[in-house]
């Protein structure tokens, strides 16, 4: 793999939403002929009564994620908005997040995605990368510890989250050798939250949740530079 072989700008188009829009949205990437597409089951973590204000009546919650061209992936949020109505009650939200390289294979495949008359646009767009006023929190915990992540998060600026449970896999012995768990049950939560959010939100999370706890959780922040449904 490599980052400079990147002839586009290459988007990680993620949807989190009711198990129903995600089909939906899955049916809309195909017909797009996107080739790459993940999907996950997950489970919101908002509280109670951040649900019953925003009208959600579950808090299964399915995530699709896919890697698009930037170009095609700004098109795909404005369709996804359109037809999966983001930002009503009951529906997700969808963002997308840079990626700096892939394989050669792999941008090959994606390469064939945009109009030809676009790839100008994408080649101006290849160095810059536009950040929203959104970043996603990535945290990485032990499993069962996603509860303690929102109750830090929460009383720092964070709404709601979604959480999946995970498996970590890597070499036992520098994980013993940097003092890390290797506990291999793990669980991932994802918050969006505003920019001027996002350090006091990750410093609560370490706090309470890093990696000197029994969480042992690692928080990262990526930037968000498309997003529909946080309205």
């Amino acid at each position: 793999m490599s980052a400079n072989n990147k002839k586009i700008p290459l988007r990680m188009l993620f949807l989190i939403a009711t198990p129903k829009l995600v089909n939906k949205a899955a049916n809309l990437f195909k017909e797009g002929n996107v080739p790459l597409q993940y999907l996950f089951y997950a489970q919101g973590t908002a509280s109670s009564e951040i649900m019953d204000t925003l009208g959600l009546g579950s808090i299964d919650k399915t995530v699709l994620m896919c890697m698009i061209p930037k170009l095609f992936a700004d098109k795909m949020l404005r369709k996804l908005r359109k037809e999966l109505h983001l930002g009503m009650p009951n529906t997700g939200v969808a963002f997308t997040v840079a990626i700096s390289g892939a394989s050669a294979r792999t941008i090959k495949m994606l390469e064939s995605l945009p109009p030809e008359e676009s790839q100008e646009t994408l080649r101006k767009e290849e160095n810059e990368v536009t950040e929203n006023e959104y970043n996603m929190i990535l945290v990485i915990v032990n499993q069962g510890f996603s509860e303690e992540v929102m109750d830090a998060a929460r009383p720092a600026g964070a709404s709601g989250g979604t959480a999946f449970h995970c498996r970590r896999v890597g070499n036992e012995e520098a994980m013993k050798f940097w003092g890390i768990s290797v506990q291999q049950e793990k669980e991932i939560v994802l918050i969006l939250v505003k920019k001027e959010s996002k350090l006091p939100i990750m410093q609560a999370i370490a706090q309470k949740c890093g990696m000197q706890t029994e969480a042992n959780g690692m928080v990262l922040s990526l930037p968000v530079d498309g997003v529909e449904g946080m309205n």
